[in-house]
């Protein structure tokens, strides 16, 4: 349709006339210079060699964009100015090769997010001058981060592939994201994929920004890390403790998987729960020697010599020798039991303590005590 013209402006020229029209209160923009050049204007700046971009001519007029979320927007002449469609090497710019592309492809519907909606009118327009029909456009609330500013790598790591590094499973994360500026009613929060794939729906998308909340994902992950079943969490677990470097028995961690399933938010967290399982020793953390030193080194050698002394090592004779010195030693069953935690583990969390000793194994349990009692200050008064 002949709406495509050479433009000959040089960057410098570019600025120059940006810099006039804001001096004047004018709205800057490209002022169709080149769109009139008679041909012997055209053949001069050839001569010259002047490099030259590829400009779309726009109508002139004001233009509607309807839009499938945000109803009818519309946008003035004065901010639809010619533009370039190809720069002075040949290459295409994103407002061509998308309108082309989505052409060229058949796309019934471009569904994006709403900081694309200003180039929709140049991309109608483009679609029109090759006589085509546009799709249908939806532009989504824009994510944003806790400062309600749109989600930037400023936020943090934001690529899917770091959330499948922290642990979130692929059902919870497409649900969470789902949910953001977009609900079937007021009460389902879970889907499955075919469920979403059969209820969702455009005009049920808000045309707010949604904020992106990490501890309502943690908190969705964990209602699907509890829907797992053990075998495949088991695999899950595993495949982290390896990639962390820890020499994981795959038939050990099954053990502990349903020990751990209704304490973890993630995968990682569920790894963490159970390296000290795998870990040649632990050096008890800052809140565990705070425990330990306030029974002493005196208690948990105690607590070795009678664990030592069991014939099978089994959660009920665990529990039941652990249980006896908790009374004889007059403390309560937190301040008994979380020195013996922080000792075999190196932590105060942890899966059910006895069943972490049991798990861990006698002798790696009674040596850890004892390390730990060496390291254990004089009881308090």
């Amino acid at each position: 349709e002949g709406r495509a013209y050479r433009c000959y402006c040089t960057p410098e020229e570019l600025e120059d006339r940006r810099r006039e029209a804001q001096k004047h209160g004018r709205t800057p923009g490209y002022d169709g210079r080149c769109r009139a050049l008679s041909d012997a204007e055209r053949a001069a700046f050839e001569a010259e060699g002047r490099p030259s971009a590829l400009r779309f001519a726009m109508p002139g007029t004001g233009i509607a964009v309807h839009d499938l979320i945000r109803g009818e927007s519309h946008f003035p002449a004065n901010d639809l100015r010619d533009f370039v469609i190809a720069r002075s090497d040949g290459s295409p710019t994103y407002l061509l090769a998308a309108a082309v592309d989505d052409v060229d492809m058949k796309m019934s519907h471009v569904i994006r997010g709403e900081d694309l909606l200003p180039s929709t009118p140049r991309q109608l327009q483009i679609i029109s001058a090759m006589g085509a029909e546009p799709p249908l456009y939806a532009h989504l609330p824009l994510i944003v981060g806790p400062d309600r500013q749109p989600l930037s790598k400023r936020h943090g790591a934001v690529a899917v592939e770091w959330f499948a590094e922290q642990g979130i499973l692929p059902e919870a994360l497409v649900n969470y994201l789902a949910l953001l500026g977009w609900s079937f009613d007021d009460a389902t929060t879970f889907f499955t994929l075919p469920e979403l794939t059969e209820r969702f729906d455009l005009s049920r998308v808000s045309h707010n920004p949604a904020a992106f909340d990490r501890a309502k994902l943690d908190w969705m992950n964990g209602h699907y890390l509890r829907e797992c079943d053990d075998e495949r969490l088991t695999d899950l677990v595993a495949v982290e403790l390896h990639r962390e470097g820890l020499d994981a028995d795959r038939r050990v961690v099954a053990e502990a998987v349903p020990l751990i399933k209704e304490r973890m938010a993630t995968v990682v967290e569920g790894a963490s729960l159970l390296r000290f399982l795998f870990a040649p020793e632990v050096t008890p953390d800052e809140k565990a020697m705070k425990q330990i030193n306030k029974v002493g080194a005196t208690y948990l050698r105690q607590a070795a010599s009678r664990l030592e002394a069991i014939e099978e090592w089994t959660v009920e004779e665990i529990k039941r020798v652990l249980t006896g010195l908790q009374e004889e030693s007059e403390l309560s069953r937190r301040d008994a039991w979380q020195p013996i935690r922080g000792a075999v583990t190196g932590t105060l969390v942890s899966p059910p303590l006895f069943e972490s000793i049991a798990l861990l194994g006698k002798d790696r349990t009674l040596a850890r005590l004892r390390q730990a009692a060496l390291l254990a200050a004089p009881p308090e008064d």
